[in-house]
């Protein structure tokens, strides 16, 4: 299930693409948050950590239970991917708790940066739950951040055992296996040929190779000769589009799952992220068009709406829909 690439190119261009892949439906569809939200995280016992949300965000949703994927106004893109050795050891009523599926939204409610969050993150001083989704599998996930200086961390639980990768440096990432162990893969196929022995699996080990060649391969400056029928207002830089074909390039095609092991699934979805110019582009397997909003055209200011902009059920979209979501009741 899922890759997640980071691309830094010249005039301080950042682009964080993602695919979701996975074994169901997981009725996806996208909600923007103002700041200001008072929120719960979702372990629903005594102890579970409370806070009040200090950016506005957009954000994808899974199974309607949480986000798993988003950026908030100041430039933070979390992106939640399943890890089956993921591991947060055994709870301590003492300790505050948080939901793996209040996760992503407790990163993009409350930092600007990786810098400032993993800062945070690293006093250790919450617990995480991972309860059972509505398909029966547990919730078991690595977390990634990035933001729009290319800094980037890969947060994970090991052994019930906090460990954070932090550089701008770790541009890529997959499901599986530990970012240890996907460093090292990277390594070895750096030293064996790059493209000419690029392995060609829907596994995730394979995927983080081709991903990392692909992504380090994108050129950082504008090629002007390349005619393109979309305008950088519309959708930011060329690079934004070859982000895109990276993702599609390391996606699995729909119809192939495997119920008891949720990191080799269909590939459902696809998002991008330019971090400079505020842009979220949305690229679904099952509709024939990619779609994109203007973050700066949404209202996270305090006490506005909580919106959404239902994907689930077969709906299309086109072009910019920044203006496409309508008022609704939170449901996570």
């Amino acid at each position: 299930m899922c890759t997640r690439v980071l691309f830094s190119g010249s005039d301080n261009l950042v682009i964080t693409g993602r695919s979701m892949d996975w074994v169901d439906d997981p009725s996806s569809n996208l909600w923007s948050f103002p700041r200001g939200m008072k929120r719960e995280g979702g372990s629903k016992d005594d102890n579970c950590i409370d806070w009040t949300s200090k950016y506005g965000c957009l954000g994808v949703s899974f199974y309607e239970k949480g986000l798993v994927d988003g950026i908030n106004e100041a430039g933070l893109v979390a992106n939640a991917l399943y890890l089956v050795e993921s591991d947060y050891g055994t709870i301590d009523g003492n300790i505050p708790t948080l939901s793996i599926l209040s996760w992503t939204q407790y990163f993009l409610d409350n930092y600007g940066s990786v810098e400032d969050a993993v800062n945070d993150w690293m006093k250790d001083g919450i617990q995480m739950v991972a309860p059972v989704l509505p398909n029966g599998k547990p919730a078991t996930a690595h977390l990634s951040l990035s933001d729009s200086t290319g800094d980037s961390a890969v947060i994970e639980y090991i052994d019930g055992q906090l460990i954070i990768h932090h550089s701008s440096e770790y541009k890529v990432m997959t499901n599986s296996p530990k970012y240890d162990d996907q460093l090292a893969l990277e390594r070895y196929w750096e030293t064996i040929g790059g493209l000419k022995f690029l392995p060609g699996t829907i596994s995730a080990a394979d995927r983080f190779a081709r991903a990392s060649f692909f992504i380090n391969s994108l050129p950082k400056e504008i090629d002007n000769n390349i005619i393109t029928s979309v305008t950088n207002e519309s959708l930011g830089l060329q690079q934004t589009l070859g982000v895109l074909g990276t993702m599609r390039a390391v996606s699995v095609p729909l119809g192939i799952a495997d119920p008891d092991k949720p990191n080799i699934s269909s590939t459902l979805w696809r998002t991008i992220y330019d971090h400079k110019n505020s842009i979220l582009v949305f690229d679904s397997a099952t509709s024939p068009n990619a779609f994109w909003v203007k973050i700066d055209e949404l209202d996270f200011s305090e006490n506005s709406s909580v919106k959404k902009l239902t994907l689930s059920g077969g709906k299309v979209f086109s072009g910019n829909v920044s203006d496409k979501f309508v008022e609704t009741k939170l449901l996570f």
